[in-house]
């Protein structure tokens, strides 16, 4: 009996991401003959057709669709099972493919890459910085290890372990009569005003449903890839936005911004790891957790609360 081999799975699990030969030779560095000759012995060797050519283009059968499901969690366990080889022996050793969301690599990782690399330096970190949907396809196809993100992200194929909370400010433009010790009411915030990173962030998400009071029809046409451009134009008095403190430090560096606690309980975000359940790293991956706290030592919350008119920039009060 002939049998399939992982050649032929994962030639075909790139057709199946690609939908086109050529781009998919290209992704697993062969030329498009022999990805096509491995398709058709796949094919033969199943009974099945797996892919409809047309001269439009290529698409998957019904059973192709099922093959390549399951060709996709074959595959992953496969690199699994390599993981555990390669790194049974000692902890976060070799190469790690961490995932990060962009409202928290470059706000987090300079605090952090130093401690990583004094407690485990045999690691060596392979960084991705791109938005939530991205990384978690790119975890569940084995490209990724782990993923640090807001929390929940949804899979039963997933483990996670939440590190920190996050909380929300709201940040406007600054005035003189403007008192930083008042607490805001979300209900009050003017949908029409508020700045949000485009569609794909999950920091729109989060804003939008914790301002549950904002109609679609108010919200502002802005959108931003950057929390830097959003902070600009919050400063320049085009708007107000909510910022996760994480980033206020980095963020808030302009006298033209204030930021403004919310009333309790005060909007925050789960800060966390989620990394394939099927994996055999979880060691490294509860010792990246546990780098990443030592780092911050958050406590409680990642920062503590501050007294009314304390500066967010420094942590002092004004009259100190």
């Amino acid at each position: 009996m002939t049998m399939i081999t992982l050649r032929q799975l994962r030639y075909f699990d790139a057709l199946a991401r690609h939908l086109h030969f050529g781009r998919a030779a290209e992704a697993v560095a062969v030329s498009q003959p022999a990805l096509s000759m491995q398709v058709r012995e796949l094919e033969a060797i199943l009974g099945i057709a797996l892919v409809e050519r047309r001269p439009s283009g290529i698409r998957l059968t019904a059973e192709g669709r099922e093959i390549a499901r399951r060709a996709q969690r074959i595959l992953s366990e496969t690199r699994d099972l390599l993981d555990y080889g390669r790194h049974a022996s000692e902890v976060m050793s070799g190469t790690l493919r961490l995932g990060i969301i962009p409202s928290i690599a470059p706000y987090l990782l300079p605090r952090i890459l130093p401690a990583l690399t004094r407690s485990h330096p045999h690691v060596e970190l392979q960084l991705r910085e791109t938005l939530t949907q991205a990384l978690v396809g790119e975890l569940l196809q084995g490209e990724l290890d782990v993923i640090l993100a807001a929390l929940p992200v949804a899979g039963a194929e997933f483990e996670t372990r939440p590190l920190f909370q996050d909380r929300f400010l709201l940040a406007v433009q600054s005035r003189p009569d403007l008192d930083e010790g008042q607490r805001v009411d979300p209900r009050t915030v003017n949908g029409s005003s508020l700045l949000l990173l485009e569609e794909g962030h999950c920091l729109r998400d989060q804003a939008l449903n914790y301002c549950e009071g904002l109609q679609p029809t108010a919200r502002s046409g802005f959108g931003a890839t950057s929390l830097s451009t959003v902070m600009q134009m919050v400063a320049a008095g085009y708007g107000v936005t909510l910022l996760p403190e994480l980033c206020a430090s980095v963020e808030v560096r302009d006298e033209r911004v204030a930021l403004l606690r919310f009333e309790e309980p005060q909007p925050q975000r789960t800060v966390g790891l989620v990394w394939r359940r099927s994996s055999p790293r979880k060691r490294d991956f509860e010792a990246l957790g546990s780098c990443i706290l030592e780092a911050l030592d958050p406590g409680a919350q990642l920062l503590p609360p501050l007294a009314v008119g304390e500066d967010f920039r420094t942590g002092q009060r004004p009259d100190a």
